[in-house]
């Protein structure tokens, strides 16, 4: 391929809305070309990266013997009530909802549970056709609040997802093997350094659930890991042993103290010179479920937080937020910063945190402005909470097995598989014949790769100040046979020379023969990423070529049978 051919068109300046290196270098590289915000249209050189990169997932997936198919993107929204499902996005403010011109509701597909359950149940009518997994590389659509990073989080994006049907938990067990395999033998041939982690699955739902993450100081999801024992999660899921509390004791009288204005966990610690780790704050909620609000309060240790995230899943519910004063005065009749679980407004659901069952004797608020009650005693001073794991993890506890301390590392998300079970199946009542004649709900799994947001986040991890350094795998080209002066009949003939070699060779190879200066045209390479440089210029003249690696920027002057076969080394050594 000729880059003149190849409509290759680079910018001078960063678009002023890239915030990071991966964004900055491929909008600036040309690769994608922004629409509107969270849309972009992919370049003749991006759409040969992510065709590399889907063809890597159609490898390893066929080789796990999933099928390919095809599925709308307009999904009705009958399909998504039956599920359950189109409260829980409308309310996430994601879905993209439409009519069409009689007036039936439609959604842009985010994801395709609905329609594969669907398609499932009409197919799937016997056990002997199980276990089956299907699979499809297509545009999803999710309407983000905030587009942002470029292919990071985007509005529209290209993802692969699986749905695995099988008899019962065995076989769920082994499609779920089967694909943990084939993701890691994608992004190892993708060549990121990703690490998979324990994950919530979110409003996809099911039991378990596991992410895979590229690792980069600029990714939007925070991991916590252990080196000792090999256990990770995403923060929204990770465990943790946090420090000891110190000894509670028997239950003592309560007592009600005067605290004006002291409100917060470290003027409270001042007061009453106690440890945070003494007391119990209460943090109040609005949640919301499918047909209904209402308030919760949640009791945590005062050293400790609350995972929202946990949460929800502890409500099964839609959504929580804070609430905001006007609901803090109603439900305990103070002021902001002196809640407790004492005399709460009747109807206030009240759980607590696991590290809060078995003590006593807590600082908590008492429900009246410029109060703490000491000795708080639950079960006996007020209603009995429901015990959940509710606690954000930190860097610097101990991992949930002991073996070590917790680190942190930031990701990027680049696949995720799910358990279902028969969440969908159940819901949907997509069911099969089994063995005893009778009809069986589908045990399902659900898996997902952003082949677009690969490209970007490989970008991430592959730069330097120059551009981009694509892995040969999955780079546009493997090679650049540069021609430095498409005047000079000497060097085009040398750099259509190596150029043909190359090609016979099995090589993705491409010509640059753009009428550039050599200066510019070293930079505009240098920027758009292709391994390795093969040079045609003066030296030709004594049959000498440059070689530049693009990552190591050294260069050999080889004569041309070396200088070729050095090429084609350095390509076989990448692409292993």
């Amino acid at each position: 391929m000729r880059l003149t051919k190849l409509h290759v068109v680079t910018l001078r300046d960063d678009p002023a809305d890239a915030e990071i290196p991966s964004h900055r270098l491929l909008a600036r590289a040309g690769y994608i070309v922004k629409v509107a915000s969270g849309l972009y249209t992919y370049g003749p050189l991006m759409w040969r990266t992510l065709k590399k990169i889907s063809a890597i997932v159609r490898e390893e997936l066929d080789r796990e013997e999933a099928l390919e198919v095809m599925m709308p993107i307009l999904h009705p929204k009958e399909l998504w009530t039956s599920s359950g499902r189109w409260d829980r996005y409308v309310a996430d403010g994601i879905l993209f909802t439409l009519q069409d011109s009689k007036g039936g509701e439609f959604c842009l597909g985010p994801t395709h549970e609905e329609v594969i359950t669907a398609y499932a149940d009409q197919t799937i009518t016997s056990y002997k056709q199980l276990p089956v997994n299907l699979y499809q590389i297509q545009d999803k659509f999710r309407d983000e609040v905030r587009p942002r990073y470029g292919l990071m989080r985007g509005r529209e994006f290209i993802m692969m997802d699986a749905y695995s049907f099988d008899l019962d938990d065995a076989g769920l067990d082994a499609s779920y093997a089967a694909m943990d395999r084939a993701y890691r033998a994608v992004f190892t041939r993708c060549g990121v350094d990703f690490r998979s982690v324990q994950a919530d699955a979110g409003a996809i739902g099911g039991a378990g659930s596991e992410e895979f993450m590229v690792i980069a100081d600029v990714g939007e999801d925070e991991i916590l890991y252990c080196e000792e024992s090999g256990y990770a999660a995403n923060v929204e899921k990770a465990g943790s042993i946090p420090a000891e509390a110190p000894a509670s004791g028997d239950p003592a009288d309560l007592e009600k103290r005067s605290t004006p204005d002291v409100k917060s966990v470290a003027q409270l610690e001042e007061f009453f010179s106690m440890p945070a780790s003494a007391m119990a704050k209460t943090v109040l909620y609005q949640a919301t479920w499918p047909e209904a609000e209402g308030v919760v309060a949640v009791m945590m240790r005062g050293d400790l937080d609350v995972n929202e995230v946990k949460l929800v899943n502890a409500l099964d519910c839609l959504a929580v937020v804070l609430a905001d004063e006007a609901t803090v005065k109603r439900v305990t009749g103070a002021e902001v910063g002196f809640a407790g679980p004492i005399g709460l407004a009747e109807g206030t659901r009240l759980l607590a945190d696991k590290t809060l069952a078995g003590r006593t004797n807590l600082l908590t608020g008492c429900n009246e402005t410029d109060f703490h009650c000491l000795n708080v005693n639950v079960g006996r001073d007020c209603p009995l909470p429901e015990f959940h794991d509710l606690r954000l993890a930190r860097a610097g506890e101990q991992s949930p097995d002991g073996a070590g301390a917790l680190k942190q590392a930031r990701g990027i998300e680049v696949g995720h598989i799910f358990k279902l079970g028969t969440k969908y199946s159940t819901a949907m009542d997509a069911t099969f014949i089994g063995e005893d004649g009778k009809p069986h709900p589908f045990v399902m799994g659900c898996y997902g790769i952003g082949v677009s947001r690969t490209a970007q986040a490989a970008v991430e991890q592959h730069h330097d100040d120059s551009g981009i350094v694509w892995p040969f795998s999955i780079a546009p080209f493997e090679v650049v046979v540069a021609i430095v002066d498409v005047k000079k009949e000497d060097q085009v003939a040398a750099g259509e020379r190596a150029y043909a070699a190359l090609k016979e060779a099995g090589i993705d190879v491409c010509l640059d023969d753009r009428k550039l200066r050599a200066g510019a045209k070293f930079k505009d390479l240098e920027l758009l990423g292709f391994p390795v440089r093969l040079t045609a210029g003066r030296g030709v003249a004594d049959d000498l070529f440059e070689v530049t690696p693009r990552e190591s920027g050294e260069r050999e002057d080889l004569g041309y049978d070396e200088a070729v076969a050095r090429v084609i080394e350095l390509v076989q050594a990448g692409r292993k």
